[in-house]
């Protein structure tokens, strides 16, 4: 793994590496010292979950974080990604974390030679939020095979979807979508589903961020209808397993996806996701690291 940009482009091994390495370092007091590495958060879309995240990531190992910020940089006067990440790896930068909207951008960057980090790339992939989703799910069950995963909301605009789908059936989980017509994605092969036919029977319920800014115009709803036809009701809680869990890559819409008392409830792992953010980016940072030598 030279670069990690899409979940697509992992293997199984690589993806039990990853989560390996990650609760390794859950449970340490010490990790490994990358006091001579500098990297730079590059994010042209705002952030608060992955931003910081990566930041105290990058923190607990030691890294130096090299301050960029989009608004006061060069991109301002038309400067092209490539040119911008070319010249932080000039001076000396040894990876970049990059959010962008537009989507696969990193196929612009193929002349780079440290790793590059998608943070999030338009409605394309995010493969470290699908990371630390996976860990707190093997956190959780131990496995992946034959667990039926619900994922409820705006598929088509969602990367996390697309990632998680991508991951979850390459490693034996049996994936269903939830979704107002108007937001289905016919280009992955999950069933779509009524969510109150399935919401007994799954193991892990995953609900998706209604995403305001990316459909402003068409098919947006009504809270109170959002939460009533598609979002985890108190009452769709009540019908779920015993040991089912909730996700949530958040920012949260309290009231919308999912009632507000159910955020920190006892099947939610809303936080324990952010928790493991860290924990996972870490091990992401130093496979990537380690593996360039750089």
């Amino acid at each position: 793994m030279d670069n990690l940009v899409s979940m697509e482009h992992l293997s199984k091994d690589e993806i039990f590496s990853l989560i390996e390495t990650a609760i390794e370092f859950k449970q340490a007091t010490n990790y490994p010292n990358l006091s001579n590495k500098y990297i730079a958060n590059l994010f042209f879309e705002n952030s608060t979950r992955t931003k910081c995240s990566f930041e105290m990531a990058e923190k607990k190992l030691g890294m130096n974080v090299i301050h960029f910020e989009t608004s006061t940089s060069s991109v301002s006067k038309g400067e092209s990604l490539y040119d911008t990440c070319k010249t932080l790896e000039s001076i000396g930068a040894n990876a970049l974390v990059i959010r962008h909207s537009d989507n696969a951008y990193y196929e612009q960057l193929d002349g780079l030679n440290i790793p590059v980090i998608n943070g999030g790339d338009g409605s394309g992939q995010h493969p470290t939020q699908s990371l630390l989703d996976l860990m707190t799910i093997y956190e959780e069950f131990g496995t992946f095979e034959g667990l039926n995963v619900l994922i409820c909301g705006d598929i088509v605009n969602s990367r996390v979807a697309r990632s998680n789908y991508h991951s979850l059936e390459k490693l034996g989980a049996d994936v269903m979508f939830s979704s107002p017509d108007v937001w289905k994605d016919d280009t992955m092969k999950a069933p779509y589903v009524d969510i109150d036919a399935h919401i007994d029977q799954v193991d892990i319920v995953m609900l998706l961020r209604v995403q305001h800014e990316r459909h402003q115009d068409a098919g947006s709803f009504g809270k109170e209808a959002y939460h009533q036809g598609f979002g985890l009701t108190k009452e769709r809680y009540n019908k779920m397993k015993e040991h089912a869990i909730i996700m949530h890559p958040a920012p949260v819409n309290r009231g919308v996806e999912i009632d507000t008392e159910l955020v920190e409830s006892d099947k939610a792992r809303i936080f324990k996701q952010m928790e493991n953010g860290v924990y996972l980016r870490m091990s992401v940072l130093n496979q990537l690291i380690n593996r360039k030598g750089n």
